[in-house]
């Protein structure tokens, strides 16, 4: 199997657990979650240097990824279990009265993999941007990464935290930003338009790359050129385009499935778009 493949039978697994997840404890946001697993599986799988047997909070030593939009945790417990940071029996405590694998991700509870609370939307960066100026002053030669949404980018504090980024030029830094245009009220055009992503991103001083969100050998490709930006003092943002519940074709193509759980009938309707794999259901 070659390396796309493996990856894609990974992204499908992570999405049935994130699914059934969410289904178990009627209470979840899949539709993003959906759609940005192909990103998360394509860096704990292929992209980041780390160690789950080593894993600390201060992350010395490793790459770093910071999830500023927590509502997506779904996918990253999952991603996380299965990369082995901690047993992907525990999937079944999501959203679990005491449950390590809170809504939105906590450090309260000590899970392995986590570093900040997010999903106070706004956030990530700001803290993406402290992480990699750490690893400057420690000469630690890794990178860090952030993702967000592109309805989090209508909070200020992402832009106070991109202008700081290219002011330090904080160079070990790469930053995506989720399009698929959907937020929780419904579409970004709607909502609070974005107007030219872009020339935004641009005019804040960063190198500006785009892909396809839920292409895994498009994400690999732009991320090994998003790296070869690395160094140069300015800061990287990937702006990848996705679909909101990504695999699912019922979830696609509108804002509803944001925060809604499915019920029996149509978790298995997903389910059966979505072929077991080798790992197996947990």
């Amino acid at each position: 199997m070659d390396k796309v493949a493996e990856l894609q039978t990974i992204a499908t697994q992570v999405r049935r657990d994130l699914l059934r997840m969410i289904h178990a404890k009627k209470s979840g946001h899949p539709g993003g979650s959906l759609g940005v697993t192909d990103l998360m599986v394509t860096l704990y799988f292929d992209v980041m240097e780390h160690d789950p047997k080593i894993f600390d909070i201060n992350g010395k030593g490793q790459d770093l990824f910071f999830l500023s939009n927590g509502h997506t945790s779904a996918a990253w417990y999952s991603v996380l279990a299965r990369a082995g940071y901690f047993p992907v029996e525990e999937l079944k405590t999501f959203r679990a009265i005491n449950s390590r694998l809170q809504g939105h991700p906590t450090t309260a509870e000590g899970l392995p993999g986590i570093r900040i609370a997010s999903g106070s939307l706004g956030q990530g960066l700001s803290a993406a941007c402290g992480a990699a100026l750490a690893k400057k002053l420690n000469a630690d030669n890794h990178t860090v990464f952030c993702l967000m949404g592109d309805g989090e980018i209508e909070e200020g504090q992402v832009w106070e935290a991109a202008m700081f980024a290219n002011a330090r030029e904080i160079d070990n830094l790469i930053a995506f930003v989720d399009l698929n245009r959907k937020q929780i009220d419904g579409t970004t055009e709607d909502v609070m338009k974005l107007g030219d992503v872009k020339a935004k991103w641009e005019a804040f001083g960063w190198y500006v790359l785009e892909c396809n969100g839920n292409d895994i050998a498009d994400l690999r490709k732009t991320i090994a050129d998003a790296k070869g930006h690395l160094g140069n003092k300015k800061p990287v943002v990937v702006l990848m385009k996705t679909e909101m519940g990504m695999g699912v074709d019922f979830m696609m193509g509108t804002h509803k499935w944001h925060g809604t759980p499915p019920n029996d009938e149509q978790l298995a309707a997903a389910l059966a778009q979505l072929p077991e794999t080798p790992l197996g259901d947990y």
